[in-house]
């Protein structure tokens, strides 16, 4: 949404700029007299004011569009630190679940040392020698010692990697809810963003009505425009009754009429 904001911003300002320059630089109404040339300056300026209205308004989708930019950003922030937690516990964990295959694996490899050991001894209890059979005692005592060892080792690793895994799990359930909450609070963000982008536009839309109907010059052109027409009327119907070099005025319904006022050149 923040990059449509910023298009439909350059849209508002490239149309506000085109409208100023056209008010600023083409000329509109310069070779009309009087009233009507009025009105078209006012027209104009008009056609000037719709302008800034757009340029302001591209100004405000853009601050706008800048803090929705701002609040994703703060949330992709804080969605990375909770991110970096889980993977370096993730880490963990599969780091201690391989050393608690290899604790298993030394494990089970004891046992067998120790039942060979042990098979060993009865075997060659009749068949051996007495100082032999003293060695393989003293080696079956080994074999026994390096498996007691061996399985406090796989036990430790085995209740590390239960600790490690509830750690793990307890961690996964509240980076779950930080995004579920994350999520909630992204949606009704752009909720509340959308309806003000929407009435910055009505906002926008009122103003240009509003410059509109400020054009109270056009009955006065339209006045002007016909008292010109029955005047003009009166005086040129005049003059075809009058003698040359009659008077160039004339009345009408008490109104002074001089067409040089209207633009009218005599000839």
């Amino acid at each position: 949404m923040p990059m449509f904001v910023c298009f439909r911003a350059s849209v508002e300002e490239r149309y506000g700029k085109d409208l100023i320059n056209l008010s600023r630089k083409k000329p509109c109404g310069q070779t009309e007299l009087n009233t009507l040339r009025r009105a078209l300056e006012v027209f104009k300026q008009r056609v000037e004011t719709i302008g800034q209205v757009h340029m302001q308004l591209a100004q405000n989708l853009r601050e706008e569009a800048k803090k929705m930019e701002d609040f994703r950003e703060k949330q992709k922030l804080h969605r990375k630190k909770i991110e970096l937690i889980m993977d370096s516990i993730h880490k963990t964990r599969n780091l201690q679940y391989k050393k608690t295959l290899e604790a298993k694996r030394l494990y089970e490899q004891r046992c067998r040392d120790k039942d060979e050991a042990e098979q060993a001894v009865h075997r060659s209890s009749n068949l051996v020698t007495p100082k032999q059979q003293e060695k393989l005692f003293v080696k079956l005592a080994q074999a026994k010692s390096a498996l007691e060892d061996s399985d406090r080792m796989y036990q430790n690793n085995v209740n590390a990697l239960e600790k490690i895994r509830e750690e793990w799990q307890n961690e996964h359930i509240k980076a779950c809810e930080f995004f579920e909450s994350q999520e909630c609070e992204r949606i009704n963000y752009f909720r509340n963003a959308m309806w003000l982008h929407v009435n910055q536009l009505s906002e926008g839309c009122v103003k240009n009505d509003d410059v509109r109907k400020e054009h109270q010059f056009l009955p006065s052109v339209d006045w002007a425009l016909t008292n010109f027409l029955g005047l003009a009327f009166s005086y040129y119907r005049k003059r075809v009754q009058c003698p040359r070099g009659g008077a160039p005025t004339s009345q009408l319904g008490g109104y002074e009429f001089d067409p040089r006022d209207y633009g009218v050149i005599k000839r």
